[in-house]
């Protein structure tokens, strides 16, 4: 824990933790990782764009208004790719066994 908190410090970023002896590994904390770090500059304008303007609250917001967003407006396509995806996991299952 003392390890933790001085990174916390050092780094000035939350920092999870656990520990892993032999086969066992037990952690206490967790976090949530933002996908902001794989998201690239213009993307993150769009995010910052929804927080400034006071459509979202956090990038995670606006992150997810975006999802939603795009769900409502793409709900055919997105039920067609379900479908497909069902298809191929019955494929898959008829297979050989790995």
């Amino acid at each position: 824990m003392r390890i933790a908190r001085e990174a916390e410090h050092r780094f000035e970023r939350k920092v999870a933790w656990g520990a892993q002896v032999g086969g066992t590994r037990q952690v206490w904390t967790n976090l949530s990782v933002p996908v902001m770090t794989r998201l690239r500059q213009r993307e993150r304008m769009v995010l910052d764009t929804l927080v400034d303007s006071g459509v979202a609250r956090s990038r995670s917001d606006a992150l997810a208004w975006c999802v939603r967003l795009v769900g409502r407006n793409t709900e055919e396509w997105l039920g067609e790719l379900r479908t497909a995806m069902e298809s191929v996991e019955r494929v898959r299952a008829a297979g050989p066994a790995v």
